[in-house]
């Protein structure tokens, strides 16, 4: 007696049908493009003119298709106290985003996970000094640097700075320190850490995404800073990107391609620190949801 082996039948494919769009859809996405290239366009025609022959640039009809040159930059960067410049604004902006991480650490954990007595006033505090606009106190901060003989000085710049960058830092890494689970840390101290050490290994890991978000703001906030250093700082060796900027004009005459090779670099840091800082934010986010 033969027994024969029988294949079970394939089973038969369910076919999804694809969700029709909806208006509201359509449009939300219409509008996300529209704002995209509204946005985007400024961007990419200060790259394209600094890349344009001086020819090319002051024309009746704008040109999109064009054969690129570089030499615009070596007469942007051949300026004088050029790379002075460079170096005053790092100094002063990554000293400023450091001081504020370190200071905004202990006051935001303080303030999420502490009980005290005046802790409604120093966050009402914060909140006060986040909205006050800073462009207001030039003159106090004038007089201040001026009575203390602090003009021209870059550790005054990068102090001011610091407290400018220091309420925004507070309230973000505040709202990131008070979603963690108070039980993660109370389990490390059952554990026999300590509170210091059981911040250090259970709460600061997963303040990646807020650390990284913080310091994006901190870092455009400073780099972009003009007013205070065009009050503070009279002196050329002194001065930030900022104010060279303002120079060109003078400096190069009807040189627009010089101009746009100069604003391309001032903004070229700004896009590294972005796409750096969100790629690390984005994998912060992803080790604390796993660690936790």
């Amino acid at each position: 007696m033969s027994t024969t082996a029988t294949t079970p039948a394939p089973a038969p494919q369910v076919l999804r049908r694809r969700k029709p769009l909806r208006p509201g859809t359509v449009a939300k996405n219409l509008a996300a493009l529209v704002l995209a290239v509204v946005f985007v366009f400024p961007v990419y025609w200060m790259f394209s003119s600094s890349l344009k022959p001086q020819s090319e640039i002051l024309t009746k009809d704008p040109v999109f298709l064009f054969t690129p040159t570089f030499e615009n930059y070596p007469t942007a960067t051949g300026v004088d106290l050029f790379w002075t410049y460079v170096g005053n604004s790092l100094t002063v902006t990554v000293g400023a985003v450091l001081l504020a991480l370190v200071v905004a650490l202990a006051a935001s954990f303080a303030i999420a996970r502490m009980r005290f007595r005046g802790r409604k006033g120093l966050v009402l505090g914060v909140m006060m000094a986040q909205m006050a606009p800073w462009e207001v106190m030039v003159i106090v901060m004038y007089m201040i640097a001026r009575d203390g003989d602090m003009l021209n000085s870059i550790p005054l710049l990068t102090a001011i700075y610091f407290v400018m960058v220091l309420p925004f830092t507070i309230w973000t890494l505040r709202g990131f320190i008070a979603a963690v689970p108070v039980e993660l840390e109370e389990a490390a101290q059952i554990d026999g850490c300590t509170r210091g050490q059981a911040f250090r290994k259970v709460i600061f890991p997963l303040l990646a995404p807020g650390l990284m978000s913080t310091s994006l703001f901190g870092f455009i906030t400073a780099w972009n800073e003009f007013a205070m250093v065009l009050i503070l700082n009279k002196d050329k060796t002194a001065q930030t990107l900022p104010l060279w900027l303002t120079q060109f004009q003078t400096a190069f005459g009807s040189d627009w391609g010089a101009t746009m090779a100069a604003s391309s670099l001032f903004a070229l840091p700004v896009l590294i620190v972005f796409l750096f800082l969100q790629r690390r934010a984005v994998g912060g986010m992803t080790a604390g949801a796993v660690k936790g």
